[in-house]
């Protein structure tokens, strides 16, 4: 009867690790357990007391009730380990997958070693990224050390292919900047280029002129309908007057002047003789006003010629008593006497339009240059009356001066002075 019992336990046992063997291709890990954990799991049968009391009957139902508790506990016992091997199970699975199908896919045999991590991909990131910064600085280095790095790294194809793609079109880009940056290169000296040779052409054609004028060989409307143009305040623009004064006991000088030059007109003409470089000077220096010298003796004269219009200027003298009179487009705005008494002026010296003399000729300074437009400038030698003025101002009569007429080819240019047609009584007329 024991014996049947003991039978019929191994055989549910048997049954039971039947039930919770293992799945084919499943791997587990198995770890010795101390005696006393096993005598915890696995209870052994109590063994009968020798020598008892008990009758056979009571022993054999004791032993049964005993064999049926400890198949109760195994079953709860196996119960328990087939949850811890299904959550070993488990976990197992999980820790494969996560070391990748390179062990599974290999067919290799023996021990599994779980297969090899990947390498680092924020390391190769950050390579990538160092490599980029370098291509933009030195395109042909960066290649070289893409390649060595690429080469070394083993990175996958297709990533290659992306990085390589992105490269391409870092690389026409910059080609791109550059071609363009060329263009505008070439635009540029082809502009400049341009613009020096239409400069070029504009000055020489001015220079032609000014020789062509200089030579006295433009052909005005008539010998006096010319200007002589003083645009820059320098001391080497100019005009000459060929001709000089004889010995002057009187005079008249008329002129139509333009200028707009602040402060002051500066020198519309000086006549200079050896020992006495102010012997006629006609002035405007600074805020001073207008000033007449003879023999260096100063007279301020009460014009306003300053406001960039055609404005007619006739002075007069006499040694006797040194009188003198200022007419300003016919009207006599001044009069004075004792500028010089019986000082005749002294024939043989230099007659200069738009500069004052400091020497005979010479010596001359830009800040008393005047800086305009000058035109019928007339020398009599005596006091016209004020009708006669009246007359030349209004454009009414045609008188040339006796002594100095104002004609072509009695007057050099110099400097980068010019001459230019005019016919000052109509430009006046535009000014009103």
């Amino acid at each position: 009867m024991l014996a049947l019992l003991t039978a019929g336990v191994a055989l549910a046992v048997a049954a039971g690790g039947a039930q919770d063997s293992p799945i084919p291709g499943s791997r587990f890990v198995c770890t010795a357990l101390p005696p006393e954990a096993a005598g915890a799991g696995c209870p052994l049968p109590a063994m009968p007391m020798q020598g008892g009391t008990l009758s056979p009957e009571e022993e054999l139902r004791a032993a049964v009730l005993q064999l049926r508790e400890t198949v109760v506990q195994q079953k709860e016992t196996l119960g328990a380990q087939r949850e811890a091997i299904r959550e070993l199970t488990g976990k197992l699975a999980r820790c494969e997958g996560l070391a990748g199908g390179k062990a599974r896919g290999s067919g290799a045999t023996g021990k599994d070693t779980m297969g090899d991590l990947p390498r680092d991909p924020g390391h190769v990131v950050e390579q990538l990224s160092r490599s980029l910064q370098t291509l933009k600085d030195r395109l042909e280095s960066l290649e070289l050390q893409l390649h060595t790095n690429i080469s070394n790294a083993g990175l996958p194809s297709d990533f290659r292919e992306v990085l390589q793609r992105r490269l391409g079109e870092l690389e026409r880009q910059l080609l791109r900047k550059v071609a363009e940056l060329e263009d505008e290169k070439s635009q540029l000296h082809n502009e400049t280029s341009a613009h020096r040779q239409k400069t070029e052409s504009t000055l020489n054609t001015l220079l032609q002129r000014v020789t062509e004028l200089e030579r006295g060989n433009s052909a005005f409307k008539s010998p006096d309908a010319f200007k002589v143009s003083l645009p820059l305040r320098t001391n080497y623009l100019y005009g000459k007057i060929k001709k000089t004064l004889p010995e002057l006991y009187a005079f008249t000088i008329c002129l139509w002047l333009r200028s707009s030059a602040s402060p002051g007109i500066g020198t519309p003409f000086s006549y200079a003789v050896p020992g006495q470089a102010n012997e006629i000077v006609l002035i405007e220096w600074g805020n001073n006003p207008i000033e007449l010298l003879i023999n260096d003796k100063v007279a301020q004269l009460p014009l306003f010629v300053s406001d960039g219009k055609w404005h007619h200027i006739c002075i007069t003298w006499t040694t006797r008593d040194g009188m003198w009179e200022a007419f300003q487009d016919g009207e006599k705005l001044g009069t004075g006497e004792n500028l010089a008494p019986w000082h005749p002026i002294k024939p043989g010296g230099v007659l200069i339009l738009g500069q004052e003399q400091d020497t005979v000729g010479g010596r001359f300074d830009a800040t008393q240059a005047f800086v305009g437009e000058l035109s019928q400038f007339n020398i009599w030698d005596r006091v016209l009356r004020a009708q006669e003025i009246i007359n030349i101002a209004n454009c009414s009569t045609n008188m040339p001066g006796n002594i100095i007429p104002w004609v072509d080819n009695n007057v050099d240019v110099f400097g980068g002075a010019s001459k230019w047609p005019v016919e000052t009584c109509e430009e006046r007329l535009l000014d009103l």
